[in-house]
Parts: structure tokens; sequence; C-alpha cells
């Protein structure tokens, strides 16, 4: 009898406390990856209406896929929230595969580093191929 008249209130407990504390990392995570896309946009808005002429080729490429790469944060992110606590693994995949290109547009001097760039980006891929096809054959059980 005691219990249903119990005030309902949050247990403060180490797990809690620690959510709360990673909940609140994350939103102010979100809130500067959205600073940094704004200033993404605000660069390519510059760079496609007061540049004539483009010398640098890479560097705009790099700077797209920084773009995405804050994209998919925050989508991780939004995510999280979403599926009750929860990141799910094909964000990270997702992630890596975005950055290892970039690795390789930016720095692809050395053959050998390009060859192991290129074979992680396959092992991501193939996770990924392994993952989907795992959660299809458990959607048809």
């Amino acid at each position: 009898m005691r219990e249903i008249n119990k005030p309902r209130f949050k247990e403060l407990t180490i797990a809690g406390i620690l959510q709360f504390a990673l909940n609140t990392a994350l939103i102010l995570l979100a809130i500067t990856l959205c600073v940094l896309l704004a200033k993404e946009i605000f660069y390519f808005f510059r760079l496609a209406f007061f540049n004539q002429e483009l010398k640098i080729h890479y560097e705009l490429l790099e700077r797209i896929l920084i773009f995405f790469l804050y994209f998919e944060f925050i989508a991780m992110i939004i995510k999280f929230f979403k599926e009750d606590y929860h990141f799910p693994i094909r964000y990270f995949l997702y992630i890596g595969i975005t950055a290892m290109i970039r690795l390789i547009i930016v720095y692809h001097k050395n053959p050998v580093h390009t060859l192991l760039y290129t074979c992680s980006i396959l092992v991501l891929i193939i996770s990924f191929y392994i993952m989907n096809s795992s959660t299809a054959r458990k959607g048809k059980l």
C-alpha cells in the first residue's frame, strides 16, 4: 500500500546520472555539429557566388565530405534519442566509409596507404552487407 502512494520521483542512481551526463554531452555535441554544418554551408555559398575560379578541387571535395560527416553524426545523434538511447551500428559503418573515402582523397600520395584505406572500406562494406543480410533473415523467420 505504501508503494502505491509513494511519489514517483526518478531514482538517482549511478546509471541515471551517467545517462543524464551522456544526453547532455550529446545535445551539446549536436549543437556544435549544427554550427559547423552551417559554417560549411556558408563556405559553399561563398565559393559558389564569389569565387570565379576554383583552383583547389581536392579542398572542395574534402569540404563536401566533411559536410557529410557532420550530417551523418547529427543523424546518428537523432537516431540515438529516437531509438531509446541506442546507437545503430549501421550509422557507424556509414561514418567509417565516408571517413575512409575522405582519407583517400586527401592523403593519396602513398599507394600502400591508399590500398590499405581501400581494403578497410571493403571490410566495412562487407560487414554492412553481413549485418543487412542477417537482419533480413531474421525478418523472414
